[in-house]
């Protein structure tokens, strides 16, 4: 048995040197196996959990989210540092000078009216960081691993900052009309609705946009709801009696209606 260190408060090197431990010889089996692409998957899951403590407005949670979200990133600096790349310390110096780098006018002679001109400016640095010459550069240095709507959202945000961009939300919504015709004619010509569907999604994800709704938070509230209205057809076609595998589409659906109407 290893004997850790009791200590009445721990701080982020007593964690950076107990993934050590875990990680040698006579550690952790499951620890020591690990790799940056075996636990990609934990990381983004981590990283959720946090947003869901945060909805939650859960302080104790999102303090225990936040430990194993930081648990991650001190992992992925020890793979490195065994690898004998960089470790933890060389994560913070980078994101340090990167801060104080985005930030003239903070520690620097810029000066800004307000969080546009900083905004403003952010991006202008960051593309000179990124060697980003060209607004097409910009796109295609949006991360593929986002979520696919915010990814979208994201992309359409860099393309409007040089102007294009429809006017007003009556034009995406025209758009996102124009792309569902397409839909269907793709689905009765049998070829095409992968790609017409993709449209639908992107031109909703415009909208939304232009309407300032968050599109990733959209889809969640109305996911939410409808398990919500389900819960209320099953719950109302149990105490009728009745199994929605017995019942028909129709049946369910008046049903689906019902609590659509009461739950407005």
């Amino acid at each position: 048995m290893i004997d850790f260190e009791n200590k009445p408060r721990y701080d982020v090197y007593d964690l950076v040197k107990l993934i050590r431990i875990l990680r040698a010889p006579g550690g952790c089996p499951w620890d020591a196996e690990q790799t940056h692409e075996s636990i990609r998957r934990n990381f983004v899951e981590e990283v959720y959990e946090v947003v869901e403590a945060i909805d939650e407005q859960d302080s104790e949670h999102l303090r225990e989210e936040l430990g194993d979200v930081l648990t991650q990133v001190v992992f992925h600096a020890e793979l490195e540092r065994e690898a004998g790349r960089f470790e933890l310390d060389d994560v913070a110096d980078m994101v340090v000078r990167k801060l104080i780098y985005r930030h003239p006018h903070v520690f620097g002679d810029t000066k800004v009216s307000g969080t546009g001109e900083v905004l403003t400016n952010w991006d202008a640095l960051k593309k000179t960081e990124k060697h980003q010459e060209t607004a097409a550069d910009t796109l295609r240095g949006v991360a593929k691993s986002l979520p696919a709507l915010w990814r979208a959202e994201k992309v359409q945000k860099k393309a409007a900052k040089v102007g294009f961009d429809w006017p007003d939300a009556g034009g995406a919504m025209d758009k996102l009309g124009e792309e569902l015709c397409e839909l269907r004619e793709a689905v009765a010509s049998g070829e095409g609705a992968f790609e017409e569907l993709g449209d639908i999604l992107f031109s909703a994800v415009n909208t939304a946009r232009h309407l300032g709704i968050d599109p990733e938070e959209a889809l969640t509230a109305s996911t939410e709801k409808f398990i919500r209205r389900f819960d209320g057809l099953e719950s109302e076609a149990a105490r009728r009696g009745l199994k929605l595998e017995e019942m028909s589409l129709g049946e369910m659906d008046k049903l689906y209606e019902e609590q659509k109407r009461g739950q407005r």
